[in-house]
Parts: C-alpha cells; structure tokens; sequence
C-alpha cells in the first residue's frame, strides 16, 4: 500500500473517479490540499477565485452543463458560509457539487476553544443543505468516504454532498489503498404492473401531455420516442429545456403547456415537480396524472398521482415505451395544431415584452446551436424561460427555484470551463452582475471564453417595479451606482464594449465571438422593461389547487 497524506488520499480517490478538474480557493486549513494538488501537475485542472462563492458556483455551473460532478475546495467556518448560497442553488436544482472543506485541527473540534474559522458543529450545519455530508477521520478511511460520496452523487437524486477533513489530518501520513470505482450502480427495479397501467392510461389518451424536468435530462430520446407515438407536447420550463428541441414541433414552452393543461386528459411527468402545474393551475378528476421520480419521497409531495413509479427516467421509459405500443390508439400528426399554437403563443409574448425578445432574439441568432446560455435573476432572464429555445438538454443554465440572485457570472465562468470549444453568453443585470464581480479576476487570469451581456439600468429593477405597483411607488434601495462595466472590464484586460440597442449588441456579440477570452458587453437600459410576469404566473385552468 503506498504511503500518501490525507490531502494527497483525497487527490488520488478523486482521480480514480475521473475527476480532472477542481475550482478551489486557498486558505490555512486546504495548505496540504493545494500542495496535494500542485503534486498532481497538468493531471489536474485548478482554477481559484477572488470569493469562495465564486467557485462553488463555477462547480455548480460545471456540474449542470456537463453532468459530471463539480467538485470545490474552501476553508472552514466562514469559507464554507461563503460557499452556501452555490450550495443551496445545487441542492435546488439537482446539481451533483461536491464540497471538500477543510477543519480546525482534529483535537480541537467540537471544544470551542476559539480556532481559526471555528464554528459550531459545522458537519451538523452543513447536513441541512446537502444529501450527505462526513467528515474523513484518519487518512486510512478516506477511499471510503470518498466512495460513498460518489455514490450519492452518482445514484438517486443528484444534490449536492460536503466532505471535510482537519488540517493535521491532511498532512498525516499513511498507507492507504486507493478505491476501484464500481463499474456503474444499480437502478430501481422497473414495476411492471404500474408501468402497464400508465400505458393504458396513456394509449387511451386522447389529449396527452409530457411534462419533463431535470430528472429526465438523460433520458432525451426515450421521452422524444414516447411523445411521437403518443403524438403528446413535450413542456418543459428552465432545467428541462432542450429535452426535446425547440425545433421540433411537439416542444412546448410554459405558455403554450399552460393552453394545453386546460385540455389535456392525461399528464406523463417525468424528474420534474410539476409544482407550478399543480399548485397554479390545477387539476380535476378529468384528468389522470403519471409521474415517473427517482426520488420515492418527492412523488406525493404536492399530490399522490394517479399512478407513480420510482425508477431512474431511461429504464422506465424504455420498458413504458414497449408496453405502450401494445396499447396505444391510432394517431394522427398534430403539427399543424401545434404549431399554430407555438405562432400564437410567441405572438403574444412578442407583443408584451418586446424589448426583451430584441435582446434575445439577437443572442439565439449568433450563439450557435451547441451553445450554452447562462440565465440570471433579470428581466431578460425571466422572459428567457419560456421565450429563448433551446435545442439540446443543458444548454440552458438556471438558479432554478432558488432564484439567487448574482449567481450567473461565475456558474458561467464554470460553464465555459467544462465545456471548451463551445461558445457560452451569460446575461445579468447590473443589480446581479455586482454580486460576483470579482471574478472578472480570474476569468482575465484563466482567459476563459465567456461573453457576459450586462443589462444596466442603474436599479435592483424587479424590486423596484414591485415597489411602483404595490407600495405606491415608495423606492427604497433600489437605486444603483454602478461603474462603467466595459471599462472595468478593460481595466482587467478584458475586452468591453457598450451597446444601447439590439442592434448594436448584435454588432458587439458578433466581435465577441471572433475572440479567444472573456468579453463584457454593457448595454444601457434607459427605459423600464415591460412586466415579464405574465407568462410566468399564470392563472388557474382546472378546478382544484394543490397545496
């Protein structure tokens, strides 16, 4: 058995599980954990940050463009404080991050002498935003720590997991075996008998709709299969972008999902919460709901369906797939129909927000379409939801029910870093753009691709408008002072430029694209954007409200 500290067994059990890429930033407790890495060389890939939120939301970004689990490294105490809000994001939006963090020495833990970044039962802390979390005792027990913690990541619900080691303890030397990863892990059995009822549900159908989530961001092709032989919309809102492409004419955004609930006889709703349908638009004894979860707690959560089956999304759809085909009635094509719905529907929503589809209509047109786009708490983003297509799963990055505000620039920066050769934009506003505004830093220093379009209307512009609408438009703290984006970025040695039109932004992003490092494009918002909210909050369509 070779001889390795703690920090190098933390290493070592990582590579064996094909991780090459770590964003970390240092600090007294991760000494021997950067001195691990610098060991390992050009194996490694190690980017850092000015913040510790910044790279646990880089690992977030990694983590949901690519699949892969994004793994982070920050000191303990208000490190890891830092770090929760990236956290929190991942745990909302199924993201497998992996959290390595550093501890006070070994003997001191749990006596509150008053170390450095001592806090209170950090491991106990810690557990309330993840799926697992443990700390790595001795050197010897790291290989299975690190085990069990792939396998969380890896099986079931993807969410986030923490470990942790002390500081002595990463610099101990020890014989340690280093683990052999399972060659893959099993699933849930596939339940026969409910899977032939969802199918007699489903092939008697005469109006079906799919709704996809997260859950089912690997599973694109048994979902598309099932739709075309059901002749049933696929909708999807932020994370289940892209499942089925925009392109194709059984792909429903939010708005045009909210016209086919109100008709639809029977719902397949695979990884998803179906929250917003159930809670806001409502259901009735027309209507029979299937739900396929890995995660056997989530199925009742807001409603008991009328039939629900645990099992991991491609298995269970490819043995539904086969049952339904012995079942199912005689269809025909609904393009037409549908796609008349989707030109209504965009009409509509180009009438509204106007200005927001210009911007974003300008993006979809230069990013190519392998491209990733990075959403944020604006304007241009909430529109984006339901109004910017997608034509591949993960292509389309979001906080998510979380909604954190500021998390877009440096989740981009993690984006473009797992993803080298294609083109990643991310939009903020000026609001939440600040939040990690350091990290202009490190995208200048690592020369990663990114195109940031920061939208500038000088205010916290959501906030504002609810203070204009419901408080009689007393403002308090929502106005801004911002600097002059595209210099600042120049003043890292990015590339800035300012734009106050979609013309000019098309202009500005076409130049972007031509260059090989990170860009900023300012634009100035001189008028208040239209109320994206419409096509977010949308009214009650069937009799009963789940809640």
């Amino acid at each position: 058995m070779p001889r390795m500290t703690g920090a190098e067994a933390i290493i070592k059990s990582l590579r064996q599980y094909g991780v090459d890429t770590i964003f970390a930033l240092p600090g007294g407790q991760l000494d021997h954990f950067f001195d691990a890495m610098y060991k390992e060389g050009e194996q490694l890939q190690l980017i850092h940050s000015r913040h510790e939120q910044g790279v646990a939301y880089m690992a977030y970004g990694y983590a949901k463009s690519t699949g892969r689990v994004g793994v982070y490294a920050v000191v303990p105490g208000p490190g890891l404080l830092n770090s929760s809000a990236a956290l929190c994001t991942a745990w909302g939006n199924n993201a497998p991050v992996l959290c390595i963090c550093g501890q006070i020495p070994s003997q001191a833990i749990g006596k509150g002498y008053g170390d450095l970044h001592e806090i209170n039962d950090q491991l106990g802390m810690i557990r309330h935003i993840t799926k697992w979390a443990e700390r790595i005792e001795h050197p010897i027990y790291t290989p299975g720590v690190i085990d069990e913690a792939m396998r969380q990541l890896k099986t079931g619900r993807p969410r986030p997991v923490e470990i942790e080691m002390a500081m002595d303890m990463m610099g101990t030397e020890a014989e340690v075996t280093l683990p052999r990863p399972p060659a893959s892990y099993d699933k849930p059995p596939v339940d026969l008998d409910l899977l032939a009822e969802a199918a007699k549900i489903l092939g008697k159908a005469k109006r079906p709709l799919i709704v996809v989530g997260s859950g089912a961001l690997e599973a694109g092709e048994q979902v598309l299969a099932i739709a075309e032989a059901l002749q049933a919309p696929v909708l999807s809102k932020r994370s289940g972008k892209g499942i089925v492409s925009a392109h194709h004419y059984l792909h429903a955004n939010s708005p045009m999902g909210h016209a086919l609930w109100a008709e639809t006889d029977a719902v397949l709703a695979v990884g998803t919460r179906i929250k917003e349908q159930l809670m806001m638009w409502g259901k009735d004894d027309d209507m029979k709901i299937i739900r396929i979860e890995i995660d056997p707690v989530e199925m009742t959560r807001i409603d008991t369906p009328d039939v629900g089956i645990v099992g991991d999304a491609v298995v269970t759809l490819q043995a539904l797939q086969g049952l339904l085909d012995k079942v199912n009635s005689k269809r025909e094509s609904r393009e037409d129909e549908l796609l008349a719905l989707r030109e209504k529907v965009y009409a509509d929503i180009r009438a509204q927000v106007a200005p927001q589809m210009a911007y974003l209509d300008v993006i979809r047109d230069l990013l190519p379409e392998d491209g990733i786009f990075v959403d944020e708490i604006t304007q241009v983003g909430f529109v984006s939801w339901y109004a910017f297509p997608t034509y591949g799963p993960r292509q389309h990055i979001t906080a998510g029910e979380m909604g954190t505000l500021g998390y877009g620039f440096a989740t981009a920066l993690g984006v473009a870093v797992g993803n080298p050769g294609r083109k990643v934009v991310q939009i903020s506003g000026d609001g939440g753009f600040m939040f990690n505004v350091q990290e202009l830093s490190i995208a200048a220093q690592y020369n990663i691709p990114l195109v940031s379009i920061i939208f500038n209307d000088n205010t916290f512009g959501n906030v504002q408008r609810q203070q204009d609408e419901w408080f009689g438009g007393r403002r308090i703290c929502t106005d801004l002072h911002n600097p002059d984006f595209a210099k600042l970025a120049e003043l890292y040695g990015i590339t800035g430029y300012h734009a106050d039109s979609p013309e000019s932004l098309r202009k500005n992003l076409e130049a972007a694209f031509k260059q090989d490092g990170p860009v900023i494009i300012e634009v100035s918002v001189k008028k208040r954007m239209p109320s994206p909210w419409k096509f977010i909050m949308m009214p009650q369509v069937r009799k009963q409200l789940c809640q």
